[in-house]
């Protein structure tokens, strides 16, 4: 069965919770987890499943999720744990007296200034030629169909497009104005249940699973965000997005009460979980 035959079905949202032996996806939208659970069916391992449900995440939950963002991992893998760190440098050009000249005293939250070089598309090349299975191009396929020939809004997905449209629709300058393009095309967020295609969505996604991630940082694509970014006062460049490399790491951990609990060492910000932990254990939870 195709993954849109299965979204056409009159009921697959609304059945119980499906239990297996062999393997399980879990996620913050049913449809993305679909698509890892579709991968593990072909074959693929958890890793194959991770990254195609991360895939798809960019397309089902695009107020939370995108190719422009960063990614951390851990994983398990032959008695061993993997830390990987994909998360982007800033460009060249982004110095403190770049940001001070454009009259700033502190970082702004929207705009060019603080976007770094994205670095989830690395991590999804890193993770699928160290532990993946199945073909790379392989896992960019349920998303792609969702992308393509759409996918009904959930509840939670709405609230939040809704959230960021107001967000948006507040913000001026002409790097803005293809948000509002390609995911408020009629000025208004989607409906709950009403049917989103993202066909630009699924054209970047293709170009990205042919060429095994090259296009977003050599090709087309780093190409075109170049281009982008010069026309609308950005200062990210093709060679920043050439550069990018996303770095294998040693997890960090701390016990908490007999619970090895890991994270990725910084710049994450797992090791504030961790300083949490520590501090917990001076106090009696229990009284």
């Amino acid at each position: 069965m195709e993954l849109s035959d299965f979204l056409s079905s009159p009921y697959p949202l609304s059945r119980p919770p499906m239990m297996g032996r062999r393997g399980a996806v879990t996620t913050s939208q049913p449809l993305a987890a679909q698509a890892g659970m579709a991968i593990l069916q072909q074959g693929g391992n958890a890793i194959d499943a991770a990254i195609a449900t991360a895939i798809a995440l960019t397309v089902v939950e695009p107020s939370s999720n995108g190719i422009g963002s960063d990614s951390f991992a851990l994983v398990w893998a032959e008695g061993k744990l993997y830390g990987l760190n994909a998360s982007g440098r800033a460009p060249a050009k982004l110095t403190p007296a770049f940001v001070q000249s454009a009259g700033h005293d502190a970082m702004p939250t929207y705009g060019w200034l603080p976007v770094t070089v994205p670095g989830a598309v690395s991590s999804w090349v890193s993770l699928h030629e160290r532990f993946g299975r199945l073909p790379f191009s392989s896992l960019f396929a349920p998303a792609i169909d969702l992308a393509h020939n759409g996918y009904p809004v959930s509840a939670v997905v709405a609230r939040f497009w809704r959230f960021a449209l107001r967000d948006y629709r507040a913000l001026e300058g002409p790097e803005f104005a293809p948000w509002m393009t390609t995911f408020a095309p009629t000025g208004s967020p989607p409906a709950v249940g009403s049917i989103v295609r993202l066909p630009d969505h699924a054209t970047t996604l293709r170009s990205i699973a042919a060429s095994g991630g090259r296009s977003f940082y050599e090709g087309t694509l780093a190409e075109a965000i170049d281009t982008f970014s010069r026309h609308t006062g950005g200062v990210i460049r093709g060679e920043d997005l050439a550069s990018h490399r996303c770095d294998w790491v040693d997890p960090i951990s701390v016990n908490y009460r007999g619970f090895d609990v890991w994270e990725i060492p910084p710049n994450g910000q797992g090791i504030t979980a961790l300083m949490a932990l520590n501090v917990l254990e001076g106090f009696d939870l229990a009284s």
